[in-house]
């Protein structure tokens, strides 16, 4: 075997080569997926929950390039303006701006669905949405089969993902968080195609001294090759800057996964004797990495503001004409330095927003999914649609499933440790969304946060169980006994799952059921 072979053997390991079972697999799990999150999208045909501001607002950006306000007159009218929009009766906008806190990417995602549609279709405010879900299973049932090496594992990422009761209710529901997560999981998979890219060039170059007869103490090998421009890692910057675009949360997967992709070249330039491969991963990897993902991802950020500065009606968009520059902030253009203290006036909003609401919850108890938010509940009597016995409920149940959260509960601490004393970069790479998408809301326990919020970071959640389903099937090289007891625990799991998702379907999904159906889903009292 040749150096390249046997560098390259050790820095990629294992990769499936089932290419064509693989996709096909993956296209039959994201078409399952997609059928259960498309099934009936337009109903409830009223807006759901938080979809009054952001499907409202989707539509404003395609009338007028800003967020509008909502008429005086229909402001606080009756019927209320969510009645008036639901009817089909969207103009409902003036042309004075709104003050909102969030960027417009994931406006910009539903207003999609409601031009290609029609707004007057209730399936319009939640099709964008339900598009990124989708996708999403497809992109994490590969980027699975990518990191573990396995399309089996691959698969069961897929399917879990498709089983989650978060993921549904956010891909059928016309909010912001779907965007975050679905833009978030793009920049984790353009940055595992680029793990795999830069070790297969650093694999050729340095096998290929080394096969040529040089040696270990050559100059190349004092802090390894170049390995290029690392055109993937461009792809994740443009992810990550609409994940920003959506909501601001996404500047922390932007520096945990910026974090991750260097360590990962110091650990391949470590792995083919280079002598000083740290020093050599923080000059030549490093400011090229952070010239990538934080310069794409800025620039990409201030691109997805294009409506705000066509326009003249933004608000605050021509803040800087009654507050001239001074010093060196003159070279900066106005509309730009609207922007600035737009956002400075959003980050105030955000670090004090702490008004109470009957479903907040402490990020303490989102893994155990303690505190789900209710999105939509309906009571109804025997006689009205649907409903056939004394009293029924309508519900949607924002819900991530028991058994794959519970598990992703436990299948952290193993994370943790074989990341730390195995090394294992797998579950570095799993522990990483965990490390973005939940550790930072420790922060602001002080204010009013929701569980769903955790949908950002549902894709390591289904990853973490992935994991630990590895750990189960063992290895190929092991016994047939172990081999079968491992498949038989796989099988019963995904199983399992998939049982625990049907019996909660009816509350994700907001079917008319039998009161006493409704009150046997509700384990806990937290979950009323």
């Amino acid at each position: 075997m040749s150096e390249t072979d046997r560098l390259r053997a050790r820095l990629l390991g294992h990769r499936p080569t089932d290419t064509l079972y693989g996709w096909l697999g993956a296209l039959l799990v994201a078409a399952f997926g997609g059928v259960l999150r498309f099934w009936r999208l337009g109903q409830p045909d009223t807006l759901v929950f938080d979809e009054t501001y952001y499907v409202k607002q989707g539509w404003s950006l395609l009338q007028h390039g800003y967020e509008a306000k909502v008429l005086p007159e229909l402001a606080n009218a009756t019927p209320g303006v969510d009645d008036v929009w639901a009817s089909g009766t969207p103009d409902v906008f003036g042309t004075e701006a709104d003050f909102v806190v969030h960027p417009p990417v994931g406006k910009w995602v539903i207003a999609a669905g409601e031009h290609l549609v029609g707004v007057q279709d209730p399936m319009s405010w939640r099709l964008g949405v339900a598009v990124l879900g989708t996708l999403s299973i497809l992109m994490l049932a590969l980027a699975a089969r990518r990191l573990f090496g396995s399309t089996v594992l691959g698969l069961s990422a897929g399917l879990l993902l498709a089983a989650d009761g978060q993921h549904l209710v956010h891909s059928r529901t016309g909010l912001l968080d779907m965007s975050v997560m679905f833009f978030a999981l793009g920049g984790f998979c353009a940055l595992l195609i680029d793990r795999d890219t830069s070790r297969e060039i650093l694999a050729r170059k340095v096998g290929g001294h080394l096969d040529a007869g040089g040696g270990f103490d050559a100059p190349m090998m004092s802090h390894g090759p170049w390995l290029g421009l690392h055109p993937w890692r461009w792809v994740a910057a443009i992810s990550l800057g609409l994940c920003i675009g959506t909501k601001w949360s996404g500047l922390y997967f932007l520096a945990v996964f910026g974090l991750m992709t260097v360590f990962w070249d110091m650990g391949a330039r470590r792995a083919v004797g280079v002598r000083h491969w740290w020093r050599g991963a923080m000059l030549r990897d490093a400011p090229q990495a952070a010239l990538t993902l934080v310069g794409g991802a800025l620039a990409t950020y201030v691109a997805t503001w294009a409506g705000w500065f066509a326009t003249s009606g933004g608000w605050n968009r021509q803040w800087a004409q009654t507050h001239p520059a001074s010093g060196l902030m003159r070279v900066v253009p106005d509309p730009l330095r609207s922007l600035v203290d737009y956002h400075e006036r959003m980050w105030v909003f955000h670090v004090g927003l702490s008004t109470p609401h009957t479903y907040q919850s402490n990020p303490w108890s989102w893994m155990l999914q303690s505190r789900p938010t209710s999105f939509f509940y309906q009571g109804s009597k025997q006689g009205d649609p649907g409903c056939a016995v004394a009293e029924c409920s309508r519900a949607i149940l924002d819900l991530g499933n028991p058994v794959i959260w519970w598990t992703a509960t436990l299948a952290l601490a193993v994370l943790v440790f074989t990341w730390a004393f195995a090394r294992d970069w797998r579950a570095g790479a799993v522990l990483s969304g965990f490390v973005a998408g939940y550790l930072p809301w420790f922060m602001y326990q002080g204010r009013t946060i929701f569980t769903f919020y955790s949908v950002a970071f549902v894709p390591w959640v289904v990853l973490a169980v992935v994991y630990l389903l590895s750990l189960v099937l063992g290895r190929p090289d092991a016994p047939r006994r172990r081999q079968r007891l491992g498949l038989l625990a796989w099988a019963a799991f995904v199983v399992l799952a998939i049982a625990v998702f049907a019996f909660f379907w009816p509350i994700y999904v907001g079917e008319v059921i039998p009161r006493d159906d409704w009150s046997m889903r509700m384990w806990f009292r937290s979950w009323i």
